[in-house]
């Protein structure tokens, strides 16, 4: 970022340097013309000549590669959209009844996601839609209301789970839940015995069976429904590719919810691509406190410490060890290491009968320190649990690490994570970021950004095949994304379009940027113009202010202009100007030929007759101009004048039809 003075204007720009030290000047209000690069992990991106033509050819194979897939989603797409399913009925009484029976308030978040899914049940279209929202934030709650709708239209459900710990626990909730409401809840999984698993086999079969929860038993070829309606998947990508397989014969023609606290890379793309719907979870549930969260090195002393203080307020404990052939080893080092503790293991290899009584063991609180593996990933609800250790943390992914600090927390006390690498070890750079990243994430409600930020350190992985990995290493992650969606845009049917808005060029003559006196960090300098840049409305502007004053303190006359001239960007929109621009005392309004059908000339008129004769009216082509003479008249005055005009222009707009047309 550098200040340069032109013309005795100052204005911050974004200093870029091409292959051969060429250098390019960015002006901040078009810093959305320029991206990140994010590539895969290692992957460097290659410089190029300022003016040659190497990047415009990348970018144009790239272009061709992208419109085959485009091609591709927008036929899924029209699949999806003319597929027939089944439209299920408004709320009943009994639902309303259902939902009042919740024993907490549900969160903002929460009413709003469950108002989108009901909205999408209704349609004869078939519902693919992901709920995103961290561990312990109510997503079962908003999946079982959905269920109970289904229900409520004589449909079965099915609830895949992803293990049998998480099978018996859903099954719980279900019964607790569904108590006094007419509904028959089966379970499928190994924790059945083979005469328990047929009586619901042949329930969902005849249909007094409504609803099923179970692992990837349910996708067994000996399962058959009566009438199947509606899916859930609780986190889709720890099912194996023959079970997602599966999955996607099911899904044809009924409703299906994914649940997910991070989504994979792929699911979340393809989510904001507009293939599949996307709901998010970010408020917490009341009276939660973000973990605390330390990365270290690993150190005897502090697990000592950790222990005992977890154990001194009745809590108990997670230890994350990852290797089954010396677990047991390391359990004995936990037990001399802290000897009043009582501790237990559990891993992937013990039978399902041992790891059922392991788990329910330490759930009634007859043991304080697990050790196990990452099993207790997707695992069992265990609120009394609040501190957590991951030994090799390094060599876990970013989501991972995420899914497993969503194991604890989950009460009104503040619990701890410590991610853990062995001594004196040099970090992988990725691992290093993985690690980083994870400590910055602590707030409540940030898997989706997890998720984000696991795209921009893995890249995007394999969206619509392996062919794609090579041409979003040569463009990035973004700039690939923005013409995958900018090719899908264009494939649209008309009326499905989304309006283009036209940005608003504003050209006056004053000093509206960041002195670095104010923000010294070029990253937070970045960050602050992209927030100015994004910001649509007053009750933005209003935030960003708030904001500002808030991490940096008051701010000085320069970031006021700022303020302003983003105003001034703000009502420009709102009524169809595409230009201000200040050129010998004039301050000349230039509307689009799209804003110019939007206005009414008359209006027009009347809001311009307050300033007297200091503005004129014309025309430029087909489209309105509008001059304010600002001869004799202080910066303070003519600007102040110049933001009252454009926002009152909003009194000259056409009013619209039903139809949405002016």
């Amino acid at each position: 970022m550098e200040t340069l003075e032109i013309s005795g204007v100052h204005k911050d720009y974004l200093l870029l340097v091409y292959q051969g030290e060429d250098k390019l000047f960015i002006p901040v209000e078009q810093l959305d013309l320029v991206q990140k690069y994010v590539g895969a992990e290692g992957k460097a991106p290659k410089l190029n000549k300022l003016g040659g033509s190497e990047w415009k050819r990348v970018k144009t194979k790239v272009k061709a590669s992208v419109q085959d897939i485009a091609d591709d989603l927008i036929k899924l797409y029209a699949e999806r959209e003319a597929e027939q399913g089944f439209a299920f009925s408004p709320d009943s009484d009994m639902q309303r009844e259902f939902e009042d029976s919740f024993p907490y308030q549900e969160t903002e978040d929460q009413a709003r996601s469950i108002k989108e899914i009901k909205k999408d049940m209704e349609r004869i279209r078939p519902m693919d839609r992901l709920l995103v929202g961290d561990v312990g934030y109510g997503k079962t709650e908003v999946a079982l209301r959905a269920a109970f709708k289904a229900m409520m239209d004589g449909k079965q459900v099915a609830f895949l789970v992803p293990t049998t710990i998480l099978a018996q626990q859903h099954y719980e909730t279900m019964k607790e839940r569904f108590q006094g409401f007419p509904v028959n809840i089966g379970l499928l999984s190994r924790f059945r015995t083979r005469k328990e698993q047929n009586e619901t086999i042949k329930g969902l079969a005849n249909g007094t069976v409504d609803i099923v929860v179970g692992t990837h038993r349910l996708l067994s070829k000996d399962v058959k429904y009566r009438d199947l309606g509606f899916l859930v998947v609780d986190e889709e990508q720890r099912f194996g590719v023959t079970h997602k397989e599966k999955i996607k014969q099911i899904r044809s023609k009924i409703d299906v919810l994914t649940l997910t606290a991070t989504p994979i890379p792929r699911t979340l793309h393809m989510s904001m691509l507009g293939v599949r719907d996307l709901s998010v979870i970010e408020t917490p549930p009341a009276n939660r406190f973000p973990v605390q969260t330390y990365v270290t090195e690993q150190n005897n002393v502090l697990i000592r410490e950790a222990i005992e203080r977890e154990l001194a307020r009745d809590g108990q404990v997670y230890y994350l060890y990852n290797r089954v052939e010396t677990i047991l080893k390391k359990a004995d080092e936990i037990s001399a290491l802290v000897p009043d503790a009582r501790v237990a293991v559990a891993h992937g290899q013990m039978s399902e009968s041992e790891l059922e009584s392991v788990i329910l063991s330490f759930l009634e609180g007859e043991y304080d320190v697990l050790v196990t593996t990452t099993i207790i990933e997707t695992g069992v609800d265990i609120p009394n649990v609040n501190t957590l250790f991951v030994q090799n943390a390094d060599h876990m992914g970013l989501s991972q690490l995420y899914q497993l600090r969503g194991r604890v927390g989950r009460w009104n006390r503040i619990a701890y994570a410590y991610f853990m690498y062995q001594k004196d070890k040099i970090l992988r750079e990725e691992a290093e970021k993985r690690l980083q990243a994870i400590k910055e994430f602590t707030e409540l409600g940030s898997g989706f950004k997890v998720a984000m930020r696991d795209l921009s350190i893995r890249g995007a992985g394999n969206i619509l095949g392996a062919q794609q990995h090579g041409f979003i290493d040569s463009v990035g992650f973004d700039l690939y994304s923005q013409m995958l969606k900018d090719a899908i845009e264009a494939r649209r049917p008309k009326e499905e379009k989304q309006e283009e808005v036209l940005p608003v060029e504003i050209d006056i003559q004053i000093d509206a940027y960041i002195p670095e006196y104010y923000i010294t960090d070029s990253r937070q300098k970045i960050e602050m113009y992209k927030r100015f840049r994004n910001v649509t409305t007053e009750e933005e502007l209003e935030s960003l202010q708030s904001d500002m004053i808030d991490r940096f303190g008051e701010y000085p006359e320069e970031v006021e202009y700022l303020f302003s001239a983003t105003e001034l960007r703000i009502h420009a929109l709102a009524v169809g100007i595409e230009q201000i621009k200040e050129e010998a005392k004039k301050i000349t309004i230039l509307f689009s030929e799209e804003g110019t059908k939007r206005i009414r000339g008359d209006l027009v008129m009347e809001v311009i007759a307050e300033f007297g004769r200091s503005v004129g009216v014309g025309m430029d082509g087909t489209a309105l101009k509008l001059t304010m003479n600002i001869q004799n008249k202080s910066l303070q005055e003519w600007l102040f004048n110049v933001k009252t005009l454009t926002k009152n222009l909003k009194s000259a707009l056409k009013e619209e039809d039903p139809a949405g047309k002016a």
